[in-house]
């Protein structure tokens, strides 16, 4: 099994008496998914510098190439949700009306204006989020990301991570593109190539996360994304399988920990009104994979669920998951501290 490295108290000490599964007291991390982005246009600086400013433990890269191998910040391979890119470059999409990240060059990268997340009729996907229009924000690259983060946790003497996902590293294979080099080169330039305390790598094939750790030997802790098969999100991985003692047991070969969407253990309430949920959390613990779901959202709560602390209540207190991605970090830090004042 791949070497784990984590911080101290992250993941349960698993004993096993008879069918029964106890685990020491744990503080789970706080992720903030895409930064604040409850708050500010998603995988911006500003909604990284508010999430450190809100106590979250670590903070989340969502990361693409531009055509001359550039890793930039960006949540898709395309531009146009979260971009002014159609504007600025309308005769620059492809046959399928997509403009790809990976057909403009870093510098034209930068003549772009991030934006809050539109559907594709210009309506906002959270209409009660940062407000549609220009923002003046552009899309970071991912050393720009790190010497921000680097830089706020040496001014604010608090340590954040980076919690960096390789985007569709087929669809840039297909590119000639190797997206998992591409990062460990900017880790290494910016001295977080050894820091397995201070950086997970995540990414929803498994395939990349092997070349990771048994070919480009990386020593950073690897968290398998699982997604649902209806989502299209890799047709090449079974995310059924992966969710089984079977698929558990080889993600346990090379990685330190799985991602699942949070719908894969809460499965709404019960006849009783009660909620529901899949033994897939105490199944990883007993592998000992952490357990990292997503996405917690106040404006985006799960049927059943009446307010987004009982959301946390149920994973935090009653699942005992490791870790979680919420667009709302200053919510989940604050939910967590008092749980941690009474221990």
């Amino acid at each position: 099994m791949a070497a784990k490295h984590w911080r101290a108290g992250l993941l349960a000490l698993l004993l096993l008496a008879g069918d029964k599964a106890m685990t020491e007291p744990r503080t789970p991390l706080v992720i903030a998914h895409r930064g604040a982005s409850g708050y500010l246009p998603e995988h911006t600086l500003a909604a990284k510098a508010l999430a450190h400013g809100m106590g979250a433990d670590f903070i989340e890269q969502d990361v693409v190439l531009t055509r001359d191998g550039v890793p930039i910040v960006l949540h898709d391979i395309y531009l146009d949700a979260t971009t002014d890119v159609a504007s600025r470059f309308p005769a620059r999409a492809r046959n399928d009306g997509r403009f790809y990240a990976i057909d403009f060059d870093l510098s034209e990268i930068r003549q772009l204006q991030a934006l809050e997340r539109l559907e594709p009729d210009g309506s906002p996907v959270f209409p009660g989020r940062f407000p549609p229009g220009p923002t003046g924000l552009a899309v970071p690259t991912l050393a720009e990301e790190i010497a921000l983060i680097s830089g706020l946790n040496a001014s604010r003497s608090r340590e954040a991570g980076l919690y960096i996902e390789l985007k569709a590293p087929r669809f840039h294979r297909r590119e000639g593109q190797d997206i998992a080099v591409r990062i460990l080169e900017v880790l290494a330039a910016s001295g977080y190539a050894e820091r397995s305390d201070a950086v997970f790598l995540q990414c929803f094939d498994d395939a990349t996360l092997r070349y990771l750790r048994e070919d480009l030997k990386t020593p950073l802790p690897l968290i398998q994304l699982i997604a649902d098969n209806s989502w299209g999100e890799d047709s090449e991985v079974d995310y059924a399988h992966l969710q089984t003692d079977q698929g558990l047991a080889e993600i346990a070969r090379y990685a330190d920990g799985i991602g699942p969407w949070l719908m894969q253990i809460y499965q709404g309430p019960g006849p009783d009104g009660e909620p529901r949920f899949t033994d897939l959390v105490a199944r990883a613990h007993a592998r000992q994979l952490a357990v990292h779901p997503y996405t917690f959202r106040r404006d985006q709560l799960p049927p059943g669920i009446a307010s987004f602390e009982r959301l946390l209540e149920l994973f935090i207190e009653e699942l005992g998951v490791d870790g979680l991605f919420t667009d709302f970090p200053d919510l989940a830090r604050e939910h967590i501290d008092r749980i941690d004042k009474t221990r």
